[in-house]
């Protein structure tokens, strides 16, 4: 899944959709299951599993799946995951944080690290680039939640850090510890947000050209194909004029 905005570019690219949609879903069932087993398996009284049953329903997967995922939580019957996170550089020397949920820890290690060696990048040990991104929260909203004035005094009032809005949606930025309080802050003038999560937020951007950004977006393909990854986040920035050359 996409973590930072402008990877929502590569998300909906043309091509391999179905493959793409189905790779999405098992991401976000996996991503409940685990939310599941880490605390109640009811969504009402467990904020992470509420955040993943939302984000689930907003990439519209089925309701079946949904319970059927919470269902073997509450059985502990399934997969025992365990959350990773890996570092390193990837072209045009963007930092790249990368977060997997995994069965079998020594396989995702070999599938990131020869994703990210393939693609003009490389890992390095933990710490080595966590310490220019803020570990805080992150609310999303599609455009239609309202427009840019209203989602920001929304998101004032309920005490949030920082709004981003664009043609594409709202990103509301809260502390990491007041992220769910912020969210039932916001649900009765916004409604149910698209999505609620731990998140790591840039520092500073790193503005990176054609022939970097078309490997770049590569690398970053080739890391969301793994089942095993749940989420990247960049510092990369690409401008609408290079963006609109590699189509």
């Amino acid at each position: 899944m996409a973590g930072h905005s402008k990877f929502k570019n590569i998300m909906h690219r043309k091509g391999a959709q179905d493959k793409k949609r189905s790779n999405l879903f098992s991401k976000l069932s996996r991503e409940i299951t685990v939310a599941a087993k880490m605390g109640l398996p009811d969504p009402d009284m467990n904020p992470r599993l509420r955040a993943a049953v939302n984000a689930a329903k907003a990439q519209s997967l089925p309701k079946d799946n949904i319970q059927r995922s919470i269902d073997k939580a509450a059985k502990g019957e399934g997969d025992n995951y365990e959350e990773i996170r890996y570092e390193g550089f990837g072209p045009g020397g963007v930092s790249l944080i990368i977060e997997a949920l995994t069965d079998n820890r020594n396989r995702t290690a070999t599938n990131v690290r020869t994703a990210v060696s393939k693609n003009g990048g490389n890992l390095g040990t933990a710490g080595s680039v966590s310490h220019g991104f803020d570990r805080m929260g992150l609310i999303t909203y599609p455009a239609g939640a309202g427009d840019a004035e209203k989602v920001f005094e929304a998101a004032l009032e309920a005490g949030a850090e920082d709004v981003s809005s664009s043609e594409d949606g709202h990103e509301i930025w809260t502390d990491q510890g007041a992220l769910h309080e912020v969210v039932k802050a916001l649900e009765p003038v916004l409604g149910e947000a698209e999505g609620a999560k731990l998140a790591w937020r840039p520092q500073t951007m790193v503005d990176v050209g054609e022939s970097d950004a078309a490997t770049l977006f590569k690398l970053i393909d080739a890391l969301d194909d793994d089942d095993d990854v749940q989420t990247v986040w960049g510092n990369y920035e690409v401008s609408d004029a290079v963006m609109e050359k590699l189509g």
